[in-house]
């Protein structure tokens, strides 16, 4: 049979030349098999023939008109002002953004630059920013340029952060973030030490504070620490503080620590006898103990490190401040709000428990916070969450624009409120 898949005129199959008989070929059967007659054959099936006229039509869709992604309606909650935060702050985007929803492209692309971030991969984060802006013009670009400047800001280009500013005036008709410089730990005291605030949780990437310090200890300038909201410190910190303070000590120049005892509880309660980790954490402790402890609590302390390490601590040696003079009121922030700072990978937020429940009013502050992974983010929305279900309002106050939109991401604007600085 032959099947035809185009549109022709049928025609007859020619008819089938008689077959030459054949010689026959002498049947061998095996014994004792029963055989069966054979079965004739049916009439042939008539020829078929598939033509286009033969296949049932398929409905037609009406056609929809393509709307290009960047003319997509966009959510109403992309304006970054709000008359509630008309001075300083402005209510966060991220507090209208459901993540969930899977059918914004402008959200898929915020969720694949923050994610870049949040790994460390600034360079493809650059690069697609530097693509996004350009692929959304006017305001409904604008989520993207805010990212783009954070992202410059956190690279240290200053050069590029001020051209992109122009460009960004003229592509969303407002003026650019301005530059934000770093915060200045050290200020001058006359006639007195030099004044260092040291604030927040300070990491390994986010220690630039005690590298000023160091340098000050170096030099032999007397200064003045404030640790009133100092919450922790990784371990790398730890041994770099306990080092600057041992040297500032055997080379009798003069650190006043004030404020330190809420950071010397805290790392108290971190540190338990017989767990030999985190050395550089139990040095930091002996040597504030030394400063602001009693002998007979640096010797309970010293005889579980010990026990704990199998060494011999260090002695007790009494540390004077006599030749400091009394530091001049404080330049850290006034308000109660809980601090944190650096980069923030891997981090447990376990010490947020005990901070929420003694705050009346819970703000965390994250303006000196540069990043934060996706366990960090993970971790902080399992701390909140629980406050949030038993009615209590936490603010996350001035995280960056890229810091802010990743807490959207993992949910966190559903658990606390989320203000950014106004742009």
């Amino acid at each position: 049979m032959v099947f035809s898949f185009f549109k022709k005129q049928p025609q007859k199959m020619p008819e089938r030349q008689a077959a030459r008989p054949r010689a026959p070929i002498p049947e061998v059967r095996p014994q004792n098999i029963p055989t069966e007659e054979p079965v004739p054959l049916a009439e042939p099936l008539p020829d078929l023939e598939f033509t286009a006229g033969n296949r049932p039509a398929a409905p037609q869709k009406k056609a929809e008109p393509v709307v290009p992604a960047r003319q997509q309606a966009q959510p109403d909650d992309l304006d970054f002002t709000n008359e509630e935060f008309e001075r300083d702050f402005t209510e966060s985007s991220v507090m209208a953004i459901d993540v969930d929803h899977g059918g914004d492209p402008v959200q898929s692309d915020i969720e694949h630059v923050v994610v870049l971030f949040a790994n460390g991969q600034d360079a493809a984060a650059r690069a697609v920013l530097d693509t996004l802006v350009r692929a959304y013009p006017g305001s409904d670009g604008k989520r993207f340029w805010l990212l783009l400047l954070d992202l410059l800001q956190v690279l240290g280009d200053r050069a590029a952060f001020e051209k992109m500013g122009v460009a960004f005036a003229e592509a969303c008709e407002s003026s650019p973030p301005a530059w934000r410089q770093a915060e200045a730990a050290v200020v001058s005291a006359p006639g007195g030490p030099r004044l260092f605030v040291l604030q927040g949780v300070l990491t390994a990437e986010g220690a630039q504070p005690v590298g000023e310090l160091a340098k000050l200890v170096s030099q032999k300038i007397p200064v003045s620490v404030d640790c009133g909201k100092l919450i922790g410190c990784d371990d790398d910190v730890a041994g770099e503080l306990a080092e600057l303070l041992n040297k500032a000590r055997r080379t009798r120049v003069a650190v006043t620590l004030t404020g330190v005892e809420g950071f010397l509880g805290r790392l108290n309660e971190r540190l338990h006898t017989g767990e030999a980790t985190r050395a550089t954490t139990w040095a930091l402790l002996l040597e504030l103990l030394q400063r602001h402890g009693t002998q007979e609590a640096f010797e309970e302390r010293a005889i579980d490190y010990a026990v704990t390490f199998e060494l011999s601590p260090p002695s007790w040696e009494a540390v004077s401040t006599a030749k400091v003079a009394a530091p001049t009121p404080s330049t850290a922030p006034q308000d109660d709000a809980h601090y944190f700072s650096g980069e923030l990978k891997n981090y447990r937020f376990d010490e947020l428990g005990k901070v929420v429940e003694a705050m009346e009013h819970p703000v965390l502050d994250f303006s000196g916070v540069r990043r934060m992974d996706f366990f960090s983010a993970g971790q902080l929305v399992n701390r909140v969450a629980p406050f949030k279900a038993a009615g209590r309002d936490i603010v996350i106050r001035s995280p960056s624009h890229l810091v802010a939109e990743l807490m959207a991401v993992v949910g966190l604007n559903k658990q606390a409120r989320i203000i950014v600085p106004k742009s």
